[in-house]
């Protein structure tokens, strides 16, 4: 999503290869709520695992230059990526390699696989056969040449007492530096990041920010157009930083297409810029290709991440699969219009209802809460987010009720500022009381954006609007429309807690720092915010990734 002062006044008013086959990353063990861990300390090494070899020249000293990902974990397997850049154009053998150890004398699984063109040079292993909640070491080989060696961590089976996520959202490269994930690369105490989406921005340079250029420097629009951008993003050191550090879990938004897109088209899809059914199953391939994710969903990605029975992670896509498009002004809200489109509600309502887990996280693109600057009309501000689908979001809190009720929380990206809420289906006359949080359903914490500027912020750095939303929405707990950063989301038995953190800078290329600015949880049982003192858990012992 692209803001505008002007947006918010008129609102105001208005293919993969599988092998069946700890240690800086912290964890948990089964004992402790506190205690933290790597994996045990017995765990079998397979005999006889092939040692890397080639011979002849070596390739090109750059075959790895667009680093290493692991995503999507699961309690015996992970994604594993990377992209090779060969001398020439021909076929590729990759080899990769899983570790307990940044040595590598205790490897644990091993295979090759095949790239070429036809997917951009790019490697995606699901890697399988692994322990549950144990951290790894992995790499690749491809002509003679070593990648980086990432870490990462598969989920835990049952009895879970803790974990922490780190939560993100919304990189424009050409807005600043990305020194949100160099501070998440430097934490000690996450078991995974989830990213909310519009990880690259498809403009061109100069049309949304000038502190960065982009590679291509027009607009993304061809299936080759957005594999280049990726490929930008990754020669970036501190995402890489990142993703050598922390598995991701990601989904995706409206710019990894075109901004505010919906299901047949997009604002920023132009005359002249041909079929957007076109440009939809490019970007969509070039995500695939280049982004961590398990591809069991044909033409999705939205799925379910289950961490033991403290939590179920269902990953929702409100952006490209069935969305219907943006109500117009003056417009009034349809039954049949979705976020969502049929078939992937109905999944969302058979999940929830099959899921026995402590606690439901809805991770997605657009704020759920009612969200206005008008304490008169509470006319909502956009009509991008879940406010433009109001009979959708009703669908939604139904499932909630009927299946997850005081278990759910939402996360949500997409508006480039950092909020916390009580979700109620009307906050201001419906049953619910600000005081107390009696009447709410669920609870939602909104990500700042790494990069992306907020709504107003003056020349000072003044948030403009800020204030005004927090008047006019008593259900927001804690709002702030101009500052970047992330939050860290710590999940326990009995609570959730979020802690926000900002950034001093996203413009200068060195000299940043973060500061924790406020901390919300929410109780099990009891579907409503409550503020906290900031939560810390010890690293575990295990190395990062060197």
């Amino acid at each position: 999503m692209k803001f505008t002062r002007r947006d918010a006044i008129k609102g105001a008013g208005a293919t993969l290869a599988t092998m069946t086959v700890p240690t800086w990353l912290s964890g948990c063990d089964e004992q402790s709520p506190d205690a933290t861990g790597c994996g045990p300390e017995e765990h079998p090494l397979p005999e006889g695992l092939p040692e890397y070899a080639f011979a002849g020249a070596p390739g090109p000293e750059s075959m790895f230059s667009h680093g290493v990902i692991s995503g999507d974990p699961m309690s015996d397997r992970v994604i594993l990526w990377t992209l090779v850049s060969p001398a020439t154009s021909a076929p590729i053998e990759v080899f990769w390699d899983v570790a307990l150890d940044t040595a590598f004398t205790r490897r644990v699984a091993q295979g090759t696989v095949v790239t070429d063109a036809s997917r951009d040079f790019t490697v995606k292993v699901d890697a399988a056969g692994l322990l549950p909640a144990v951290t790894y070491y992995y790499r690749f080989f491809a002509e003679g040449r070593q990648s980086p060696i990432g870490r990462t961590r598969t989920a835990p089976t049952a009895n879970v007492s803790r974990l922490r996520f780190g939560v993100m959202a919304c990189s424009s490269y050409a807005h600043g530096y990305f020194h949100a994930y160099s501070m998440v690369a430097a934490r000690p105490d996450l078991d995974a990041v989830i990213h909310l989406g519009d990880y690259i921005y498809e403009y061109g340079t100069g049309e949304y920010g000038n502190v960065r250029t982009y590679d291509p420097p027009h607009e993304c629009l061809s299936l080759a157009d957005y594999r280049l951008r990726y490929r930008h993003y990754r020669k970036d050191g501190q995402l890489q930083a990142a993703h050598k550090q922390h598995p991701f879990i990601c989904i995706w938004d409206d710019h990894e297409v075109a901004d505010n897109a919906y299901a047949t088209g997009a604002e920023n899809h132009n005359a002249g810029e041909g079929a957007f059914s076109d440009r939809l199953a490019a970007a969509k391939q070039a995500y695939r290709e280049h982004m961590p994710v398990r591809e069991g969903m044909p033409g999705s990605i939205y799925r379910k991440l289950a961490f033991g029975d403290l939590v179920d992670l269902v990953l929702l896509d409100t952006r490209n699969e069935n969305r219907s498009q943006q109500l117009a002004s003056g417009e009034t809200d349809a039954p049949a219009r979705s976020l969502l489109g049929a078939t992937q509600e109905a999944w969302v309502s058979s999940t929830l209802a099959a899921s026995s887990s402590r606690w439901v996280i809805l991770a997605q693109q657009v704020m759920m809460a009612q969200f206005t600057l008008d304490a008169t009309s509470h006319a909502p501000a956009n009509a991008d987010q879940w406010d433009g689908y109001p009979a959708a979001r009703g669908r939604m809190f139904d499932a909630i009720e009927a299946n997850a009720a005081g278990r759910t929380v939402v996360l949500t990206g997409d508006i480039h500022s950092s909020w916390c809420a009580d979700l109620t289906r009307d906050p201001w006359g419906g049953g619910y009381v600000p005081e107390t949080g009696s009447g709410a359903i669920a609870v939602e914490f909104v990500t700042p954006g790494i990069t992306s500027p907020g709504l107003g912020e003056s020349t000072t750095g003044e948030d403009i609007f800020g204030g005004l939303v927090l008047e006019a929405c008593p259900y927001m707990k804690y709002g702030n429309f101009t500052r970047r950063g992330y939050f860290v989301l710590d999940v326990r038995r009995d609570k959730i807690q979020a802690d926000f953190y900002h950034l001093s800078t996203v413009e200068d290329a060195v000299g940043a720092t973060e500061s924790w600015v406020t901390s919300q949880a929410v109780m099990h049982g009891e579907p409503r915010l409550v503020a906290m003192d900031r939560a810390e858990r010890a690293p575990a012992a295990c190395e990062p990734a060197p």
